[in-house]
């Protein structure tokens, strides 16, 4: 999970988050994760905090991710607040990573930001469906459409102040690629099951093979799925929508055609 630099106001809801987080995994008594039933991690227990470190630090496959969040999450809905609290303290740089991405160069929206990004992570943590695959990557994107719908929201009120009154030479989209995937789902392009689907298996470890077996349907059928919201995405590239304020899709059809 991938850390920030960005900068934070004392009373914003991630920096709340993690001072409880830091209560919550203090001496003498420290809130301890039992990773032994999880494969590929450490046999033995660890205090959340370390268990946080280790998953900035190690790259893990889907599986073992799976099973460590199906853990985490299962302790949050069953055994009371301080697990919530402890969950999403172990997802918290991504959280912070996420939501800094959202919200760059809109430093107004981003206390907005923050807390549209931990609400969309606890509703998923508390609701997602845990039998299902790529657990993590599931409540990420909640976290991350709930953030999105800060700047798709406050943007589409009114015209930016430096809004060009010429034609212009369209702006690259920043980031990682799931970033853009992200923005693009959140603009109505393409849905956030085309948006994991090309996530999981163009940049994650999932092979397309898997996932159809997994939904009871084709690899062929997910390779064509996948080419079109593909192309919905390049052509949208292209033509600046995912550039600057979110615009509203012109039809899947249109922009693949």
């Amino acid at each position: 999970m991938a850390t920030t630099t960005r900068s934070r106001t004392a009373d914003t809801a991630l920096a709340s988050v993690e001072k409880a987080f830091a209560l919550l995994t203090c001496e003498p008594a420290p809130l301890v994760f039992d990773a032994r039933p999880v494969p590929g991690l450490p046999n033995t227990t660890m205090p959340l905090d370390r268990l946080r470190t280790l998953l900035m630090y190690e790259r893990y496959d889907s599986d073992t991710t799976d099973i460590l969040w199906r853990q985490l999450a299962r302790h949050a809905r069953e055994w009371g607040p301080a697990w919530v609290v402890g969950a999403i303290g172990v997802a918290l740089p991504a959280l912070t990573h996420l939501a800094a991405k959202i919200s760059t160069g809109r430093p107004r929206l981003a206390d907005d930001v923050d807390s549209e990004v931990l609400a969309g992570f606890l509703e998923a943590l508390r609701t997602t469906d845990l039998d299902r695959p790529r657990l993590w990557l599931r409540i990420c994107w909640a976290a991350w459409r709930a953030g999105a719908g800060v700047i798709k929201d406050q943007e589409g009120e009114e015209l930016p102040l430096d809004l060009s009154s010429g034609s212009r030479t369209p702006r690259m989209p920043y980031g990682h690629p799931d970033l853009l995937l992200g923005r693009a789902a959140a603009a109505g392009l393409i849905s956030d099951e085309a948006a994991e689907l090309i996530s999981a298996t163009r940049f994650g470890d999932a092979l397309i093979e898997q996932l159809a077996a997994e939904h009871g349907t084709t690899a062929a059928a997910l390779r064509m799925r996948r080419r079109r919201a593909e192309r919905v995405v390049a052509v949208a590239v292209r033509r600046g929508d995912l550039s600057g304020p979110f615009r509203c899709s012109a039809g899947l059809d249109e922009a693949a055609a």
